[in-house]
């Protein structure tokens, strides 16, 4: 079995091992390979003798498919899998997996840590207190900035897989009502606190909506000018699953007139985030590299999963197969 790893900084960028798919049989890892797909002659050159590829965001078309008549099994190194040519793959009796519920502790947790920030403004009092503010006050205490409570308050939240179920346990911790919005509802995860709700109603009652849905067709750029208008004044938005869900620059408009108080996003919709896009301009959007997924305790769940998924392939049982 040779196998190439087309993209493993990411993943692994010195702080983890290999050896698990090294004991599988011939390895070769890159660290980046181009994701933008203009590049294929390079992912082709890279992978023309290989059984196996693994990819985070280096994307697998049809073209690159078509020119590696070896290939028998693509691993994405994700949970989403549309940068992989899935119907191409299963022309070619490939085999797709991916990698399910692995970093759910860790955008649970990164996303009630961005809500926390817009709403006590920790990072921005600590700078404050840096700068001596703090030394220079006439009281013990002082805030430049509302320090807001969430018990009480309604979260809605978009999506109910894994992350979203995590997301509604936290939430009501937190003392939060909660409503969620998802295709499919299933009235025994209902509690006291928790009701499922059609989308304009979550969008109505909602103080705070959090998405944490996959990214489709027909939700794409959801958060948009008409649906922020159906929003109360003053909500707060946050964002860890897919850039492609928000209009950033309907979002900048709301942020810069105040009907959206903050915003938190992790995910935007060109990665690395472009020079141009409005939201850097915002005071009140506070904007992270795509890391809710990274802790190392993911990563390396991320990394063994990934293993055993080839491992499986190999031994003729797969799993995490998205393309039957």
């Amino acid at each position: 079995m040779k196998t190439v790893v087309l993209d493993g900084y990411v993943l692994n960028p010195g702080d983890m091992s290999w050896e698990g798919f090294e004991k599988l049989g011939d390895l070769t890892v890159y660290e980046r390979t181009d994701y933008t797909g203009k590049e294929e002659a390079k992912i082709i050159e890279r992978s023309k003798d290989a059984d196996a590829i693994l990819t985070n965001k280096t994307i697998i078309s049809r073209n690159v498919i078509e020119n590696l008549p070896k290939l028998k099994y693509i691993g994405v190194l994700a949970t989403g899998y549309n940068v992989v040519d899935l119907e191409a793959a299963k022309e070619k009796g490939i085999l797709v997996t991916n990698i399910p519920a692995y970093s759910t502790a860790s955008v649970v947790q990164m996303s009630i840590g961005l809500l926390l920030e817009v709403c006590g403004h920790m990072g921005d009092h600590n700078m404050s207190v840096k700068k001596g503010d703090w030394q220079n006050c006439a009281d013990f205490s002082y805030w430049n900035y509302p320090v807001i409570e969430v018990a009480n308050k309604t979260i809605g939240l978009v999506g109910y897989g894994s992350i979203g179920k995590a997301m509604h346990k936290a939430c009501e911790a937190l003392g939060m009502k909660v409503l969620v919005n998802t295709p499919h509802p299933d009235k025994k995860f209902e509690t006291e606190n928790m009701k499922f709700a059609d989308l304009d109603t979550l969008l109505r009652e909602a103080d705070v909506i959090s998405l944490h849905c996959p990214l489709k067709a027909e939700n794409k750029e959801m958060i948009n000018k008409d649906n922020i208008k159906k929003m109360k004044d003053g909500v707060i938005i946050i964002n860890t699953a897919r850039g492609g869900l928000i209009n950033e620059q309907d979002l900048y408009e709301a942020l810069q007139s105040k009907k959206v108080y903050a915003a938190a996003v992790d995910v935007v919709t060109s990665e690395p985030i472009s020079a141009n896009s409005p939201l850097l301009k915002a005071e009140n959007c506070i904007i992270t590299p795509h890391i809710s997924w990274a802790t190392s305790e993911a990563r390396q769940r991320l990394m063994d999963i990934a293993v055993n998924n080839l491992k499986q392939f190999v031994n003729g049982t797969p799993i995490n197969v998205v393309n039957k």
